[in-house]
């Protein structure tokens, strides 16, 4: 569900420039993110992080990654970007982006991971073109994930996950740690995001994978 537009949040999210950015699609920074850090760890990208509750957690507790969060909703961004700052966090990027265009502000094998998490399911079937999960978007992420690289996917839909699963064989992607119900036997290392929450508080089944480029 998409937040109700709120008056002056581009204003407010210049509050927090120095890591979050409305990004204009500036493919100069394409092979240069680790400069842009100033390090030369690793890179993670949240694809549609919301209110940041799942990239800030992983953020704060692996500190030696660098992470990058996309998303094109303002209003979430600045949520995100509070959490963020009350958590002293400098090893996180935030961009209001569409991810239509992910491959123009990244590199060739330059990212090593993507989450992907709880992306919209866009359940009619013309529209399935839009899912993050359809080969479109599957081939511009082999384009900028490292070999080897990984996209770990985690929704609350079925019809999405099972449809996400045959998109990835397509692709000739390698798929592991299939589950279809992530909470029964829940891995403790496992950052739950807010809707996670919610659905499990709902009895909603939680379907997860990872995939290898």
């Amino acid at each position: 569900m998409r937040l109700r537009k709120k008056p002056n949040t581009f204003e407010k999210l210049e509050n927090f420039s120095n890591f979050v950015t409305v990004e204009k699609i500036d493919s100069s920074r394409a092979g240069n993110w680790k400069k842009f850090f100033g390090n030369d760890n690793k890179i993670f990208v949240e694809l549609g992080f919301g209110k940041g509750d799942f990239i800030s957690q992983l953020a704060e507790i692996n500190p030696q990654i660098n992470f990058i969060g996309l998303e094109m909703e303002a209003e979430v961004v600045l949520k995100a970007a509070r959490k963020i700052q009350e958590k002293n966090l400098s090893n996180v990027k935030l961009f209001v982006f569409d991810v239509n265009h992910i491959e123009e502000i990244f590199a060739e094998n330059e990212i090593d991971r993507l989450y992907i998490n709880f992306c919209d399911p866009w359940p009619k079937k013309r529209h399935a073109k839009r899912r993050l999960t359809y080969i479109t978007f599957l081939q511009k992420y082999k384009k900028i994930l490292v070999p080897r690289g990984e996209i770990h996917f985690k929704t609350d839909n079925r019809a999405l996950f099972d449809f996400s699963l045959e998109q990835f064989a397509l692709a000739n992607f390698q798929v592991s740690e299939i589950t279809f119900d992530l909470h029964a036997n829940e891995p403790p290392e496992n950052i739950r995001t807010e809707y996670e929450n919610r659905f499990s508080a709902e009895g909603v089944p939680i379907n997860r994978c990872v995939v290898t480029v």
